[in-house]
């Protein structure tokens, strides 16, 4: 038996050196900050910045679809689900204060929330069936998108153009608009679809602000 047991013993070395010679051991100090694993910080910090804007954008118009289905219903969730909404809009406000400040980002907050009670009112005017109302509702709505493209291209003139950003808001309000008359009226298949194209569209609106950023602010956040 002695020599069959050598025999499976040196078989077993030449196994182990053989995976050894094609998985060689990670070098001392791999994965140390300021090694391969610091080069890959920068990566990670774009991609917290793009995340985040997806994120706080994709909470604005899902809030506001909750806000449109309530009110529509008359839910009596309906005050709990405006207040979150609003809150989002001061998120984003916040978000940016990293890279324009304290004030800039209070600023957006502010016309955002304008944008929220615009189309609170719009709902309500559409509700209440006097048409009147409703159209200086919508004006006063699409006034209040240009305020924030303008703000928005002033802050970052360079990669946001003014047409751009104002073209990207009279989308989403559209958008948005559409989706709401849909469920007001009982449409509900054209309502639910109108979600996916504003959903689809505020996602793009989020990647060209990320892009924006962080064109302007090479190397961080």
């Amino acid at each position: 038996m002695r020599p069959i047991v050598s025999k499976l013993h040196l078989v077993a070395v030449a196994v182990c050196l053989v995976a050894l010679a094609q998985f060689p051991p990670a070098a001392a100090g791999a994965g140390r900050p300021g090694d391969a694993a610091g080069h890959a910080a920068a990566p990670s910090r774009e991609l917290a910045l793009r995340q985040t804007m997806r994120k706080l954008w994709e909470d604005h118009v899902t809030w506001t679809r909750l806000v449109i289905v309530s009110a529509a219903a008359n839910l009596p969730d309906l005050d709990a689900t405006t207040g979150r909404l609003l809150k989002n809009q001061v998120d984003i406000g916040d978000a940016i204060k990293p890279f324009y400040g304290e004030t800039a980002g209070n600023a957006l907050a502010g016309l955002l929330r304008v944008h929220i009670l615009g189309a609170a009112e719009i709902l309500a005017a559409a509700k209440a069936n006097d048409p009147a109302r409703l159209e200086a509702a919508k004006r006063a709505w699409y006034a209040n998108g240009d305020e924030i493209a303008g703000f928005l291209s002033t802050a970052n003139p360079k990669h946001w153009p003014l047409a751009d950003m104002q073209s990207m808001m009279h989308e989403h309000l559209d958008l948005t608009l559409d989706e709401a008359v849909d469920q007001l009226q009982g449409r509900y298949a054209e309502s639910v679809a109108g979600y996916d194209r504003v959903h689809d569209a505020i996602l793009g609106m989020a990647d060209m602000l990320s892009d924006g950023i962080l064109a302007q602010f090479p190397g961080r956040p």
